[in-house]
This record gives structure tokens, C-alpha cells and sequence, in this order.
């Protein structure tokens, strides 16, 4: 364990701060609710935009950019969303020196500005579907903050579509969710559960809300990625048309979808142990971090000759790869450096290493000596990229075999909150409650419903706090 990481078992909120601080991934803000990313915090976030813009692009959709000031009287145009959102908004009164005519919203999030913009571009059925996507930042007031998980400006994607019927709005609210399903699963190297999130949960001014649910590392839910239908809410606000082949007036069909920092959250705590980070190589900003060990100025040159070379091999076939060439310091505190940031593979390279033509290297993902193994120079590259690719792999399974290992089934609301007393991980139920039994759940057990998996067998069962036929299961968690 890191010296100054305080272990899971003893406190895991307080190892999830202490690990952001000695990764050096985030600073407290003057402003309170807000957070300063770090140059390696932000580094992660780029590999998720990269990962993510490329899944966009590739299914069509394009970037664009709308202004993050919305005139308020946008936000109270569709009812449920000015009632949801009203809590969190924070708006602008006076600009210029002088009170605004109308008070501008800080953008809590698009959809009104979107779909005024939509209402003068689409005319026609040929000017659909349209499918656009935004990097920006957003705001919501938050009360009780907490490091990319829940701050008052985050980061973020937003996608809108618009499209011309019912049934390729909601085809395309489901494929985004796939994308954010195999992107968490290919990338992230984190398990996610798909679902329906219930009427309470849901977003405000959508028809339907999906998720995908991913477990942390103490068993605790967190709510990764959302894919809403909007239905014609937004569009008959806005009056967004379109002349369809009949030459009649339509009003479209609209989806909104988006992730956010929180998925650097959500990669520290699914992957990272008491020493650190532990990140997938898909998402590492470096991959392979290199470190020369030598006592003399004549082997300093040896050692360093070689590992420029070997640097450059990898750099050359696209390794994100790392040269720690600091004299100031010494070998063991470039590994500790190193192992809190969660570099997935270290190459140490000494003269021994260098008479064998070999590098001595550790997997960050493993323990102990089971992290230990030497590479040829003659095979660097495929071994390395091997080993990356392996690396990606355990860290997806030692998370799935984790989720599995804390999900866990219950028939009764009081069997349910027995077990839930000392025991966290996702619970399935049978699940036909109402929003006022939610609020009852959340009240007495500060569990909530997650979502109601895609993914499950057809049959029945009682309800667990109803006892009324229900047709579907449910996943209860703690969430953050």
C-alpha cells in the first residue's frame, strides 16, 4: 500500500480522494462544487474522448458547438424539464455592468437551445435524420460535491438527433446505449448493465431513460451513461417540424444521449487497488513508462543509448511510452511515481538487463512477483503489445468476476434490507413499485432502483415490496 493512500477496506471514500491528490489528477477549486482536472486527469479524459468521438463519427454523427448561456424563458418551454432542472440551475442576472433583459440559464444541459436551432434548419424530411453531438461543459448546482463524480461544472458529450418517425428516434436512443455499452466494455474495461430506468428516475422531459450501471470497487452503483428518448416533448415546445413526403407538417422524433467525467471516476474506482491507479491500456495516457538504473557515467550512456532506442521502437508503432530519464531522483521513487498513476506496464533496463539484451518488466495489474517478467529485445514490440492487450483483458474479468461475486438476490423487502444493513453490491428483485415505494426505499435503506436490466429471462414474480405480480427484475444499489 502507497504511504500516504489510506486503504479501501479502512475507508474507501476517503482512498478514492487520497488517490485523486497523489495522482495528481484533481485540485480543489476557490469556487465550491467545482474542481481543477489536472494535466494527467485530463489526459485520461482525453483518451475517453478519443475513444468515444470515434464511435460517434463512425456512426454518423457529427460535432458541433451551442452556446452555454440559454435564454430562461427556452428552459420553461417544456414543463417536466423546467420542473426537473429548476434546483440546479444557476443563472445569469447582470452582464455589462447592467441587469439583463431576460435572465440567461448556464447551460445544465441542450436540448432547448438544440431544438430552437433545429426548429430553423429542419424543413424537410430530407434534412433528416439529423445527427449531431457536442463536447461542452454544463452546470447544476450541486450540494455535495465530490471530485468528477459530482461537481458543479463537469465535462461532457452531449447527443441530439432528430429524426422523422417514432421507431428510428427510439432504434437510435438504443444504439447510442450500446455504444456507451461497448465502449465501457472495450475500453474502460469495466462491466456495465444496460436498463430501463424506472418513471422517478428517468430524465426530466424524456418519454424513456436508459443507463448502463456499472459496480465500483465497494459494491456501489454508479450510473455511467444515459440514453433518452425524448418522443415529441421537445419538438412540439419548440415547434420542430418537418415537411414529410406527403407534403403535411410532422413534428420529429428526437434522442438525446451523453457521458461525462464521471467516467474518470468510475475508472478509478472499478480498477484501482490500495496502491494507486490501475488503469486499462486502452484508456492509460501512458502505457509503458521506462526506467533506466545505472551507478556510473559510463553505463549511464550504455543504459540510455539502449533505452532511446527502445523508446523510440515503441513510440514509432503507436506505444504511448514514457522515458523517465530524471536524475534528481531515484529509481524507487520513479516506480512509486509510476505505480500511483497506474501505468499499466514498467520496463526497468540496467546493465545486467542490457548484457542479456532483455528489459525486466512488472505489470501493474498484478501482485508480487506475478507481476515480474523479462522481454527479449528481438520481440519488444509483439510482447509488449501482448501484454497490453492481456492487460485489458484481466482488468475487464477481475471487474466482471467482482460484480458477479457482489450481486446477489432477495424476495422480500425485509429480506432485502437484513442483508443490505451489512452488505453492499447490486440486489435483484422483482419490481412493480410505484415512485412513492422508491422515495420509501431510498428513505429507509439510501438504496435506489438502477435500472430495469435489458438483459433478462422472461418470467414473473412477486414484487418485493408490493407483493404484486411483476414481470420484470430490477437492480437496487447504493449509487453515487
Amino acid at each position: 500500500m502507497a504511504e500516504n493512500i489510506t486503504s479501501q477496506k479502512q475507508d474507501f471514500a476517503q482512498w478514492y480522494q487520497d488517490v485523486i491528490r497523489e495522482a495528481e489528477l484533481a485540485d480543489s477549486s476557490p469556487v465550491r462544487g467545482c474542481m481543477v482536472i489536472r494535466p494527467y486527469g485530463y489526459a485520461i479524459w482525453e483518451r475517453i474522448q478519443d475513444s468515444l468521438d470515434a464511435r460517434f463519427k463512425a456512426t454518423g454523427h457529427e460535432n458541433a458547438y451551442f452556446p452555454m448561456f440559454i435564454p430562461q424563458s427556452f428552459i420553461q418551454k417544456e414543463a417536466e424539464h423546467v420542473e426537473g432542472f429548476a434546483p440546479e440551475l444557476a443563472i445569469v442576472t447582470h452582464g455589462g455592468g447592467k441587469q439583463l433583459e431576460e435572465p440567461l440559464v448556464v447551460r445544465p444541459t441542450s436540448e432547448t437551445i438544440i431544438n430552437h436551432m433545429f426548429s430553423k434548419w429542419i424543413g424537410s424530411y430530407r434534412d433528416l435524420p439529423m445527427l449531431l453531438n457536442q463536447w461542452a461543459n454544463v452546470v447544476r448546482w450541486e450540494m455535495r460535491p465530490r471530485a468528477f463524480l459530482r461537481t458543479t461544472e463537469f465535462l461532457w458529450q452531449e447527443g441530439h438527433t432528430a429524426h422523422a418517425t417514432e421507431a428510428e428516434a427510439r432504434a437510435e436512443t438504443m444504439r447510442m446505449l450500446g455504444v456507451y455499452r461497448d465502449f465501457a466494455h472495450e475500453n474502460a474495461a469495466i462491466p456495465v448493465i444496460p436498463g430501463r430506468k424506472t418513471d422517478r428516475e428517468k430524465f426530466a422531459g424524456a418519454v424513456e431513460t436508459y443507463s448502463i450501471e456499472a459496480m465500483m470497487g465497494n459494491g456501489w452503483a454508479l450510473q455511467s451513461g444515459t440514453s433518452h428518448y425524448l418522443g415529441t416533448n421537445f419538438a412540439k415546445a419548440f415547434n420542430t417540424r418537418y415537411l414529410d413526403e406527403n407534403n403535411e407538417q410532422q413534428f420529429v422524433h428526437q434522442s438525446s444521449w451523453g457521458v461525462s467525467t464521471r467516467l474518470v471516476g468510475a475508472v478509478i474506482m472499478v480498477h484501482g487497488d490500495d496502491s494507486g491507479l490501475r488503469l486499462p491500456p486502452d484508456l492509460a495516457p501512458v502505457q509503458v513508462v521506462l526506467v533506466p538504473i545505472h551507478k556510473t557515467d559510463s553505463e549511464r550512456e550504455q543504459v540510455m543509448s539502449a533505452a532511446c532506442r527502445i523508446r523510440d521502437e515503441l513510440a514509432g508503432a503507436g506505444v504511448r511510452v514514457r522515458l523517465d530519464d530524471r536524475t534528481t531522483v531515484s529509481p524507487g521513487f520513479k516506480f512509486n511515481h509510476w505505480e500511483v498513476r497506474g501505468v499499466p506496464l514498467r520496463f526497468e533496463l540496467g546493465p545486467r538487463d542490457l548484457a542479456s539484451r532483455v528489459v525486466t518488466g512488472s505489470a501493474r495489474n498484478r501482485p508480487g512477483r506475478d507481476a515480474k517478467f523479462t522481454i527479449g529485445f528481438d520481440s519488444l514490440l509483439a510482447e509488449t503489445t501482448a501484454k497490453l492487450r492481456t492487460i485489458q483483458d484481466e482488468l475487464l474479468d477481475e471487474a466482471r468476476s467482482r460484480q458477479d461475486s457482489m450481486t446477489w438476490e432477495a424476495a422480500t423487502y425485509d429480506e432485502f434490507k437484513a442483508r443490505f444493513e451489512s452488505e453492499s453490491g447490486f440486489c435483484q428483485v422483482w419490481w412493480n413499485g410505484s415512485s412513492e415505494d422508491e422515495e420509501r426505499l431510498q428513505q429507509e435503506t439510501k438504496a435506489t432502483i438502477r435500472c430495469i436490466p435489458l438483459d433478462q429471462e422472461p418470467g414473473e414474480g412477486p414484487c418485493f415490496m408490493t407483493g404484486g405480480k411483476a414481470v420484470h427484475r430490477a437492480i437496487v444499489a447504493r449509487a453515487y
